[in-house]
């Protein structure tokens, strides 16, 4: 009696019922190596007049990408919040049920100052809807725009909350230099651990596995590491000197001329960055992207959707930059508060609550590209937003606070400064390989979920406001300024005495 042979097992994935037929890959093994091939590129296509028109017959703009063509002209109200309000996906579109939060916190901020924790609450909820309006916008001028040029604007537009937020609590003084400093890192973290990992997890649910291209990974993950060595160097040179062969005031001073000049080179790696993506190999990212444009499951959908005008798109951005601005004047004034009165750690404030809300709308961008098989702009946006967060927003603040006056520097907390360079090292190791799954997707958030719960507990340290998550230059310069008047006077003091002892002494003996 002979057996039969059991059936080989496959990999069982759910399936989306809104793929296009083009898009669905039967075999994902024998996709193209490297992210995909790209299918022939399409001609441009004219009407009767000679003149180029896109996909849905709208005649294009000249300096206008054929997808962005909306085919109107100038501000439309009602086409303006009805493109708006369906966003890019599902998932964004439901954070614009959100929207009464951010009124709410403009009622409670001028009308009941004293609702403080409702104003934080608020405020927090209303930066969701206006950061993803500002992601939204960012997107429709990027469509305008060619490829490599569309994804650097729009990951520069996702930064641009994290922008105003730091501006915001700089100008508050020393007292925000060290959250400022915990948010820098929390909000690489977020990127690399919770928004990456989510990708590799949504992505994975709905394709066995994923591929993307090493020119995208191996450059992100390589310049991510070397961005990071930047960012610690002044925090391993004052924990290695501070208290031994340098007074820790003489550390301080040392650490932040140190953290300026850090700050210069990273602004020119970051200008490097960008010349190295737009020009010198535009070309090759160009075809990366386009080859990721022809995976889209619902690209059919995509370039059916109405577009918004230039004109309306400038609109949202500065609509949605106003409301951005007043959550976070009102985030930051209630953050004293909420350490105080409701024992949330600096640390978790800095590394979990304020990346977590300030990159929603990056966030919500990257998982939908992954969700759609896009790989590569999902890498593009998650790599690209935590490298303009080290060598573009975390220098401009440093410099900000130079030229305020403010002792910004870049002397994290020990445990940041480790957690960070752990955690690149993790992703690099998960990008090696060119592909992706939802088992390392788990593996990232559950190393975020681990950072979380650590900084939940991680003490604040002993100091005069006792709300920094790390001691700031201000206060340790204080401390150690006290110190050093305190000892003048007990010298001083006996000093004295001693003198009064000898004159003493002399009128006993000559008299």
């Amino acid at each position: 009696m002979t057996s039969r042979p059991k059936p080989q097992t496959k990999f069982r994935h759910f399936h989306r019922k809104d793929a296009h037929s083009d898009t669905i890959e039967t075999h994902p093994a024998d996709a193209a190596e490297k992210g995909g091939s790209a299918k022939e590129k399409k001609l441009p296509q004219y009407n009767s007049d000679g003149h180029e028109v896109n996909h849905a017959g709208h005649r294009v703009t000249r300096g206008v990408a054929p997808d962005g063509e909306s085919g109107r002209m100038y501000f439309h109200p009602w086409h303006f919040l009805r493109i708006c309000w369906k966003s890019t996906s599902h998932a964004s579109q439901y954070t614009n049920f959100l929207w009464p939060f951010t009124l709410a916190a403009m009622v409670l901020h001028f009308a009941f100052p004293e609702h403080e924790l409702w104003i934080f609450i608020t405020a927090y909820i209303g930066m969701v809807p206006a950061a993803n309006l500002v992601g939204f916008a960012g997107q429709e001028l990027a469509r305008k725009l060619p490829k490599v040029a569309g994804v650097i604007l729009e990951t520069t537009f996702g930064s641009i909350v994290e922008i105003i937020l730091f501006m915001v609590l700089i100008s508050g003084g020393n007292q925000n230099v060290s959250v400022i400093r915990a948010a820098i890192l929390g909000s690489i973290l977020a990127n690399l651990l919770f928004c990456l990992g989510l990708c590799f997890f949504v992505g994975g649910i709905f394709h066995p596995q994923q591929t993307f291209h090493e020119a995208i990974s191996e450059v992100g993950s390589n310049l991510m590491l070397v961005a990071a060595v930047g960012l610690v160097i002044p925090t391993i040179f004052y924990n290695s000197l501070a208290g031994g062969r340098l007074t820790y005031a003489v550390a301080e001073s040392e650490c932040l001329r140190i953290s300026r000049a850090a700050a210069i080179i990273l602004l020119v790696a970051f200008c490097v960055y960008v010349w190295f993506q737009s020009r010198s190999h535009h070309g090759l990212y160009e075809d990366i992207l386009e080859a990721d444009e022809e995976r889209d499951h619902d690209r059919h959908k995509d370039l059916a959707k109405p577009k918004l005008t230039f004109t309306e798109s400038i609109a949202a951005v500065f609509f949605a930059l106003t409301f951005v601005s007043f959550m976070a004047v009102f985030l930051v004034e209630q953050i004293e508060f909420m350490v105080h009165e409701h024992g949330i750690s600096d640390a978790f404030m800095g590394l979990i609550l304020v990346p977590i809300v300030e990159k929603v709308a990056e966030h919500l961008t990257a998982i939908d590209e992954a969700y759609d098989n896009q790989m590569n702009f999902a890498l593009s946006h998650v790599l690209g937003a935590s490298i303009q967060t080290a060598l573009l927003n975390t220098p401009l603040v440093v410099m900000v606070g130079w030229g305020l006056g403010y002792d910004m520097s870049m002397n994290f907390e020990l445990f940041d400064a480790v957690v960070l360079i752990l955690a690149i090292i993790v992703v690099g190791n998960f990008l090696r390989d060119e592909k992706s799954d939802y088992l390392e997707g788990v593996l990232c958030v559950f190393v975020y979920v681990l950072v979380a719960v650590s900084a939940w507990y991680y003490p604040d340290p002993v100091s005069e406001t006792g709300t920094s998550s790390a001691v700031t230059v201000a206060n340790a310069t204080a401390n150690t300024t006290t110190g050093v008047g305190v000892a003048s006077e007990v010298a001083s003091a006996l000093t004295e005495s001693a003198t009064q002892a000898a004159e003493t002494l002399a009128r006993m003996m000559f008299a």
